[in-house]
């Protein structure tokens, strides 16, 4: 999400004064309250249709690079485990890459996911800072940054269900530093529980005292990892790393694209039930499957690196902010074709074609103010 968030900023900003005017280029409609009608109905499926099919292609295509193969060649995993190839010659290669994506998700949940929003509030720019809201369609944001610390969590951890594996970097620092490991968990744990203490929902709350204790344990989490954890595995052994790194991708990175793969199916399933009988009780069950497809997302965002990074998956399936008159004009013309991208386009047309796709885009289309949308 990093890289779109940043590169699409501009765009958040003609966004937020669109919305509240009287004009736009949509001939007079205002995007962020279209509402879903027997008029717009086929073309709403359609659209919902399409991005669902990508989301899976996507989270197929980054299981697979990990699992299966990458490129004709031996899975990402495996040249991870091995670490006989690019960037990875050796295990602490390995533990460096798995700190560096823990560090650089809690950086982002500080300074850009809360961060942002709470930094055009205090500044005067109200209506920005609620559009700078990631997944404020669903209100599903504290859900989301706190997602995005398990994520820290299960890659510490070496599992993904909260339980510390024996082939972990947790049991090894434990091991070698007790102090340490208890104050790395202390501050991951602190860091879930200041963005859970946030009002609900964040975007009412953007500039709340545990808005700011957020932030706060957020950047102490992140020096935590970076100066104290990162200084002290580079001090182990390959033969103590080698394990850790193995766990890793088998344990808590390929279950969670595996996850993300099978999730996604079944939401592409829920909309294409919906399309077929469009009704109250389709839309929330679309809602739903929208948001068991969205946690192993967020919780893979420690590890934003390899495949999802390098063949653009991250910003195909997370782009923020939404161009919301593109996706209005978008459902309007029909040509889904513009949510597609090749890689001779330039910089500027892939983006304008991933932020008219992706989760959020979804999540546009079936929410409303927190809410699923209505059949009638």
């Amino acid at each position: 999400m990093k890289k779109i968030y940043i590169l699409a900023f501009s765009l958040l900003m003609g966004l937020a004064v669109i919305s509240c005017g009287d004009s736009d280029d949509n001939g007079g409609k205002d995007p962020a309250n279209i509402e879903y009608s027997q008029d717009n109905a086929n073309s709403w499926h359609n659209y919902m249709i399409n991005v669902a099919r990508l989301l899976k292609q996507d989270s197929e295509n980054l299981y697979n690079a990990w699992a299966v193969s990458y490129k004709g060649k031996a899975s990402y995993g495996e040249t991870f485990k091995n670490h006989n190839g690019g960037d990875y010659t050796s295990a602490v290669n390995c533990i460096e890459q798995l700190i560096d994506g823990c560090v650089t998700i809690a950086d982002e949940v500080g300074t850009a996911k809360i961060g942002d929003p709470y930094q055009l509030y205090i500044s005067g720019n109200t209506t920005e800072a609620l559009y700078a809201v990631e997944s404020w369609y669903s209100w599903h944001s504290r859900e989301d940054y706190r997602n995005n610390i398990y994520s820290i969590r299960n890659s510490y951890f070496g599992s993904t269900n909260g339980s510390i594996n024996d082939a972990s970097l947790a049991k090894a620092i434990a091991a070698s530093d007790s102090a340490l490991n208890n104050k790395v968990i202390a501050a991951i744990n602190k860091a879930a529980n200041a963005i859970w203490a946030i009002p609900q929902p964040f975007r009412n709350n953007i500039d709340s005292r545990e808005a700011e204790g957020a932030m706060e344990a957020c950047a102490e989490l992140s020096d935590v990892l970076n100066n104290k954890l990162k200084p002290a595995a580079k001090e182990l052994s390959e033969e103590v790393l080698s394990p850790i790194a193995a766990n890793y991708v088998d344990v808590v990175v390929i279950p969670t694209y595996k996850a993300l793969y099978e999730r996604n199916k079944a939401l592409l399933a829920s909309i294409e039930a919906l399309a077929e009988n469009p009704t109250d009780e389709g839309f929330k069950a679309a809602c739903e499957a929208w948001l068991e497809a969205r946690q192993p997302w967020e919780e893979s965002e420690a590890f934003l690196f390899g495949p999802v990074d390098a063949e653009g998956l991250d910003p195909n399936m997370d782009s923020w902010p939404l161009d919301q008159n593109a996706i209005v004009q978008l459902l309007e013309s029909g040509n889904w074709d513009e949510m597609n991208w090749d890689e001779e386009d330039d910089d500027a047309a892939i983006e304008e074609a991933q932020s008219v796709r992706g989760f959020h885009t979804l999540e546009f289309l079936l929410f409303k103010d927190g809410n699923p949308r209505k059949a009638n």
